[in-house]
């Protein structure tokens, strides 16, 4: 984990939102509070799954952030938990290997706007900068709350993190199910690689690392299929048909 934000312009920064925090580990606890709040969001904090439901029942939070290695958090889904009127967006931290285990079971998943997830070990920027796109995606715009984005016969559930090309599903890691994302949503858009950075990791990175990650995910994507992944060279990279037969023709599906 990084140091936070302070004196640091070019990080992400909230406008008064109002987010809630489930954590169970102090040093967590401390860093997330102490971060988002000098970011300039107001903070609830909480270290037991029952007392964010009865939070969320009893006040509007804008962002719910929950760390999925608190004890006991998986079982939320199964123990009765009340109906809420409304569900605000939801930040997971999760070690990578539990991500597919945890996510589909998690009751505080069952929101009515969008879910993304950070993997642990996190930086404070890119922490920021997922909470700053997920406030974005409560408005207008391709990150339409309940949706899952698909373009032909490519296919996103945001619910499950999952991607699947036709019947063919796709083995993506966190990185490269967020750059999918990105383009699927900005179909025939040409993303800059700065642009892509910023998304996928919160900040910039060096040249090689967005090619051999774009590399790696075409590979994956446009295996034994028309090309969907495509690179204007000096500009950046774009998805879409390379004849423009689905031109706009990005769907949303509940």
């Amino acid at each position: 984990m990084d140091a936070g934000p302070h004196g640091n312009p070019s990080l992400a920064r909230g406008a008064g939102q109002h987010v809630l925090i489930l954590a169970g580990e102090p040093d967590t606890a401390e860093l997330l509070t102490t971060t988002l709040e000098l970011a300039g969001y107001r903070i609830g904090l909480t270290d037991t799954a029952a007392d964010a439901l009865a939070r969320l029942d009893g006040h509007r939070f804008d962002l719910l952030v929950v760390d999925t290695t608190l004890p006991g958090l998986a079982g939320v889904a199964r123990s009765g938990r009340p109906v809420l009127a409304r569900r605000p967006p939801v930040l997971y931290l999760t070690p990578y290997d539990s991500l597919g285990r945890l996510l589909p079971e998690l009751g505080l998943g069952e929101t009515d706007g969008e879910k993304d997830y950070v993997t642990k070990p996190f930086r404070v920027a890119e922490v920021l900068a997922r909470i700053q796109v997920l406030l974005r995606g409560t408005g207008t715009g391709p990150g339409r709350p309940g949706r899952s984005p698909s373009y032909g016969d490519l296919f996103l559930d945001d619910t499950l993190c999952r991607a699947r090309r036709g019947s063919r599903p796709l083995d993506l890691t966190p990185a490269e199910y967020r750059l999918l994302r990105h383009l699927l949503v900005n179909a025939h858009r040409v993303l800059s690689k700065e642009q892509i950075g910023r998304y996928v990791w919160g900040d910039l990175r060096g040249d090689n690392a967005i090619e051999q990650l774009v590399s790696r995910l075409r590979r994956k994507v446009d295996r034994d299929a028309p090309a969907l992944i495509h690179t204007r060279r000096g500009f950046g990279y774009w998805l879409g048909s390379a004849h423009g037969e689905d031109r706009g023709g990005v769907r949303r599906t509940s």
